[in-house]
């Protein structure tokens, strides 16, 4: 390992790798297939980015996350190591430019999505680059039982065929025991393979779960208690907006964030946050991924999600600097039985899926049997609106056809401006002669951008406009002008959703899916979401013991800083005990109860006492306790 850390010394500055760092890395060369579970901060880049470092060749890294993929190449080219990447929206001349310079360059690392691995132009180049590693992030993609399945992260074992002694190395921050036995087996691993899990203790980070009638009145007590940065996740677009007015209101410095917003916006607000000059970000799920920000002091779930996965992956980016942490989540009766409902939003029937496909291509005015290759904008607002569809069952029908591979849906799709010359040199000498007008826009497209002659290349309309000096709606006007003189092929960001037909149409009652998979994922998913539900409603067990033991970590010590741990350290005297109790029985003899009802009729006492003596009836089976998390007196 004497090579791996003088590497990690020259580029990363560290003396020393992080626990289970160094056997992930010496698994990797010496050539052994291996899956690595690391929560979310745990350094998991590292893990494949040394190796590589250290051996002749380029690392091959398959990834979802196109911002991510971005962040890490900026971060390897500031450290000096040269970095390629390949993501839907690059043109075909964009794609083959690069994988020239992977296979005949000098780069040490070409990330792709896992959309691209299947294109025929990946595939002819494929054989003439050399590949040392390939490393599959975020690898619990590739179950279908898992939170998260793609279909295209089934298309990576195909890469054994043509590097069939390259090892595999597949990084997730979560997978439950059958996610990583079926990661092993999708992936083709070879006998000599190992697997490392890191411990899932989080000994800085305070985990709670709140139920509450007002989520507002609890959100402003943790945030005006604990000082620093904070996120404050939501299930909806809408409620962000929402809770970030409420919260600057109140006097605390906070925005909003959700995949709607335009990549300029979402750029500046997260760069707001992460500069500190923004204290707390209301965001949905679609942020926080490849965010390096230490020194989050809380995570608020003020929505709960529908599964540990997502909770884990999300709360644990509080702490990750080592201090005292927490991670928050507040919830309410209502919302645990409308969970209860989603199965049936999120798994429709056979006829209502075929119902959804057919309005689809009714909108997109795709005829039968066309469609396959194709892209088109699409707004899921207008659609539901005239087909009077149900948003969220859209979108589940949606995530079902991509799951059997018939469309990809990409709600986060940009494409950045390109402008390509379509004349040659001395024709537009000669247009510039005749159209002095042009000529500042002309000679900063040359000077700004190489190969611009050869291929369209991807501009920034606004860094152009500061460099010639030009307003940018008169420079917008000037482009789309040469534009109109074919003297340019110009083609505007897009930041619009997009659907991908992976096939052609067919007619809505020939339409296939695979109703046994269905079932399978509908199982899958029910399993996850009792999970959730009992991480909520438990008041007894160690939070970080919940969380470790559905991971399969077995070891983990109470945490002692929970909710729970703190609950049952509680000491309360026996006419405390006689009162809490006897107020209990009576109060739920007739009507079942929330423990938030309880503790509003019960105000004179600590909530943590209640709780402790909540606990103790539950276990003398005194009290019933059903999975919603209502108390019944028995």
């Amino acid at each position: 390992m004497t090579n791996a850390v003088a590497i990690l010394k020259k580029y990363w500055g560290y003396d020393a790798f992080r626990p289970l760092q160094q056997e992930i890395i010496d698994s990797v060369l010496s050539c052994n297939d291996t899956l690595a579970i690391m929560p979310t901060g745990g350094g998991k880049s590292i893990c494949f980015q040394v190796p590589a470092m250290s051996k002749e060749g380029l690392c091959l890294v398959v990834s979802p996350l196109i911002a991510l993929m971005k962040d890490q190449v900026l971060n390897l080219k500031n450290k000096g190591i040269p970095a390629l990447s390949i993501y839907s929206g690059m043109s075909f001349t964009e794609v083959e430019k690069t994988l020239k310079n992977a296979a005949y360059g000098n780069f040490k690392f070409l990330y792709v999505s896992p959309e691209r691995l299947k294109t025929e132009l990946f595939l002819e180049y494929l054989s003439i680059i050399k590949i040392n590693l390939i490393a599959v992030d975020e690898a619990h993609c590739i179950s279908q039982w898992g939170y998260d399945f793609r279909p295209s992260y089934l298309r990576i074992a195909a890469l054994r065929e043509y590097f069939p002694n390259v090892p595999i190395l597949a990084l997730t921050a979560s997978a439950t025991i059958e996610v990583q036995k079926d990661i092993r087996e999708k992936l083709l691993f070879k006998k000599n393979q190992q697997s490392f899990q890191q411990s899932f203790e989080r000994a800085n980070l305070s985990y709670s779960a709140f139920e509450l009638s007002s989520k507002q009145n609890k959100l402003l007590a943790i945030l005006k208690k604990v000082a620093g940065s904070g996120i404050v996740y939501c299930k909806t677009r809408k409620r962000t907006k929402e809770v970030a007015e409420m919260l600057s209101l109140n006097g605390i410095s906070a925005d909003y964030y959700h995949a709607g917003l335009s990549s300029e916006e979402r750029n500046k607000k997260q760069e707001d946050w992460i500069n500190n000059k923004m204290r707390i970000i209301a965001c949905t799920n679609a942020f926080g991924m490849g965010i390096d920000k230490p020194d989050v002091r809380t995570v608020v779930h003020y929505d709960v999600p529908d599964a540990l996965e997502n909770y884990y992956q999300e709360a644990g980016r509080a702490g990750r600097d080592g201090k005292k942490s927490y991670a928050v989540l507040l919830f309410n009766e209502a919302e645990l039985n409308q969970l209860e409902k989603q199965v049936q939003i999120k798994f429709p029937s056979k006829e209502i899926i075929r119902k959804i496909y057919g309005a689809l291509c009714n909108f997109l005015q795709l005829p039968s049997g066309s469609g396959e290759g194709k892209s088109f904008d699409f707004d899921l607002n207008t659609f539901a609106r005239n087909f009077k569809l149900d948003a969220y069952t859209i979108n589940s029908v949606l995530k079902i056809l991509e799951q059997e591979e018939l469309i990809t849906y990409s709600e986060q799709f940009f494409s950045p401006s390109t402008v390509e010359f379509t004349i040659d040199k001395q024709a537009l000498h000669l247009f510039e002669q005749s159209h002095p007008k042009y000529d500042e826009v002309i000679k900063g497209l040359l000077r700004s951008y190489d190969g611009i002659f050869d291929f369209p290349c991807a501009i920034n309309e606004d860094q152009l406009s500061k460099f010639v000096r030009i307003k940018r709606e008169n420079l917008l006007q000037l482009l789309n002008e040469l534009k109109a003189y074919n003297i340019i092929d110009y083609t505007p960001q897009k930041e619009k959703p997009q659907i991908y037909f992976l096939q052609n149409r067919v007619r809505a009652e020939d339409l296939f899916v695979s109703e046994k998979n269905i079932l399978k994922r509908k199982e899958a998913y029910q399993k996850r979401l009792n999970a959730m539900i009992q991480f909520c409603t438990n008041q007894n067990k160690c939070r970080s013991q919940l969380i470790g033991n559905y991971f399969n970590d077995n070891n983990l010590r109470e945490c002692g800083v929970c909710d729970n741990c703190l609950a049952n350290n509680v000491k309360v005297s026996n006419d405390e005990f006689n009162s809490i109790s006897s107020a209990i029985k009576k109060l739920s003899s007739e009507t079942a109860l929330s423990s938030s009802q309880l503790f509003q009729q019960l105000s004179n006492f600590k909530e943590n006492k209640i709780r402790k003596v909540l606990i103790f009836l539950q276990e003398e089976n005194l009290i019933n306790v059903n999975k919603q998390g209502l108390i019944k007196s028995l």
